[in-house]
C-alpha cells in the first residue's frame, strides 16, 4: 500500500507527526480519526524531500535522508533480517517501525510499499537515486536474480564497512596537519598586521636606519594590512573560478592527470583509486554482474576523471575480446599490482578473490603512506612555523639590540 505523511492534533492540542500506510489520503484520514487524532494534512510519502521535523534535524541545502553510515547501517540490519529468514517486507515494515528519523521512516515506508505492489527491491531502491548508487541497486539486482538477497546484503555491508574505514583514516591523518597549517597562519597575520606595527612603530620615530629585517617586515605588515582584504578577495574569486572549471569535462581531466603527477599526493591518489575500482569490481563479480556492466559500473564511482577515462578505454578494449589483465596492464595510471591480481584471478578462476585481495592490499598501503606522511608533515610544520615567529621576533628585537648599543 502507498505510504503518507500526516500532520494531526491530539486530543490534548499537540501535534504530532508520522508515516502511515493507506490506499488512499481519504483512508489515511480515516485511520487518523479512529486513533483520535485530528488530521491537518496528509499527503503522499515522499523520502527525497524534507519531512515536518525539528529544523536542527533538517539536512541542509536538501540533502540525503541518509548519510555514509546511515546506510551502512541500514545495509547490515537488511543483511540480518533477511538472513534470519524474515520475508523482505515484514523487514522493511520492522526496521520503518523502529526508525527514529522522520526522513528514514519515509523512505523504508516508501520501499515497503513498492515491494508490496510487487516491485523487486532493486527496482524499489531505483525509484530514490539519491540515496542508493547505481553500484548498489546492481548488486542487490544480482543477489535478487540469484536468489542470495541475504548474502550480496551482508558483503554490501562489508564492502561499505572497509570503504569507511579507509576514509575516516586518510581524514584523521590530514586533520591535524590541516588544523595546524590553519592557526600557524592565523597566528601569523595576527603578529604581522597587529603586532609588529604596534611594536615597531617606536622605533620609525628615531629617524634613524632600521634593520633590513626590520624594514621588510614592516612592509609585509602595511601589504597585509592595507592590501589583505583585496588578496582575500582574489583568492576567494580564484576558488570559485577553480571551482566552475573543474565542471568543464575536459578542464577536469586534465588536471586530474596533472594531479596524479605530484609526488607522494599523486601516489596516494592512484592507488585509493585503484584499490576502489578492485574492490567494487570484486563485489560486484561475487554478485554475478557480468565483466563488462561490472566494469563500467565500478567506473562510475571514481573521483578522479582521467583514471575514470582509462577504464572507459579497458572496457572496449575487453568488449573486443582482451582479457582484465591485458586491458588493465595498458592503463599507467593504475598500479602494476592491480593487472597482477587480474591475471592471477582469470588463471585461476578465482577473479573476484583476487580482486579482493588486490584492494585489501592497495587500501592498506595508502592507509601506511598516508600515516606516514601526517606523521612526518607534523613537526615540519611546527618547524616552519617556529621560523616564522622568529624572524617576526628577531625584526622587533633588532631595532632595541641597535638603541642599546648607541646608549653604550
Amino acid at each position: 500500500m502507498p505510504a503518507y505523511q500526516f500532520e494531526a492534533l491530539t486530543e490534548d492540542g499537540h501535534t504530532r507527526t508520522g508515516v502511515l500506510e493507506a490506499d488512499s489520503a481519504k483512508s489515511a484520514r480515516s485511520l487518523l480519526r479512529q486513533q483520535a487524532l485530528i488530521p491537518l494534512s496528509v499527503h503522499a510519502s515522499d523520502a527525497g524531500s524534507p519531512t515536518q521535523q525539528p529544523w536542527w534535524q533538517h539536512d541542509l541545502f536538501g540533502g540525503k535522508a541518509l548519510s555514509r553510515t546511515d546506510l551502512t547501517v541500514l545495509t547490515r540490519q537488511l543483511a540480518s533480517l533477511v538472513g534470519a529468514g524474515l520475508p523482505l517486507e515484514r523487514t522493511l515494515s520492522a526496521l520503518a517501525d523502529e526508525a527514529s528519523n522522520e526522513r528514514h521512516k519515509s523512505l523504508l515506508a516508501a520501499l515497503r510499499s513498492e515491494v508490496n505492489a510487487g516491485s523487486t527491491f532493486a527496482k524499489a531502491l531505483a525509484q530514490h537515486p539519491r540515496e542508493f548508487s547505481e553500484v548498489y541497486i546492481a548488486v542487490i539486482a544480482s543477489g535478487e536474480q540469484a536468489g542470495s538477497l541475504a548474502l550480496v546484503l551482508g558483503r554490501l555491508a562489508d564492502d561499505q564497512e572497509d570503504q569507511q574505514t579507509l576514509q575516516a583514516k586518510l581524514i584523521g591523518a590530514a586533520l591535524y596537519p590541516g588544523i595546524v597549517s590553519l592557526v600557524a597562519i592565523a597566528i601569523v597575520l595576527f603578529l604581522l598586521s597587529y603586532v609588529v606595527p604596534q611594536i615597531a612603530g617606536v622605533f620609525i620615530g628615531s629617524k634613524r636606519a632600521l634593520p633590513w629585517l626590520t624594514t621588510a617586515m614592516l612592509g609585509l605588515s602595511d601589504g597585509v594590512r592595507h592590501y589583505g582584504h583585496w588578496a582575500l578577495l582574489v583568492l576567494v574569486m580564484g576558488c570559485l573560478a577553480f571551482r566552475y572549471a573543474l565542471r568543464q569535462v575536459r578542464f577536469r581531466r586534465a588536471f586530474d592527470a596533472l594531479f596524479l603527477t605530484i609526488p607522494i599526493i599523486g601516489h596516494l591518489a592512484r592507488h585509493y583509486n585503484a584499490a576502489r575500482f578492485a574492490g567494487t569490481l570484486a563485489l560486484l563479480s561475487t554478485a554475478g554482474v557480468p565483466i563488462l556492466k561490472g566494469m563500467q559500473t565500478a567506473a562510475a564511482t571514481l573521483s578522479n576523471q582521467a583514471m575514470r577515462a582509462d577504464l572507459q578505454d579497458a572496457v572496449v578494449m575487453v568488449r573486443e575480446g582482451a582479457s582484465l589483465a591485458a586491458a588493465m596492464a595498458q592503463k599507467k595510471r593504475f598500479p602494476g599490482l592491480l593487472p597482477m591480481f587480474a591475471r592471477l584471478g582469470e588463471q585461476t578462476g578465482q577473479l573476484p578473490t583476487m580482486l579482493q585481495r588486490c584492494a585489501h592490499q592497495l587500501s592498506t598501503e595508502v592507509q601506511r603512506r598516508a600515516i606516514a606522511l601526517a606523521t612526518l608533515l607534523e613537526p615540519l610544520l611546527i618547524v616552519v612555523m617556529g621560523l616564522f615567529v622568529m624572524l617576526i621576533v628577531l625584526a622587533v628585537l633588532m631595532p632595541i639590540i641597535q638603541l642599546n648599543q648607541l646608549v653604550k
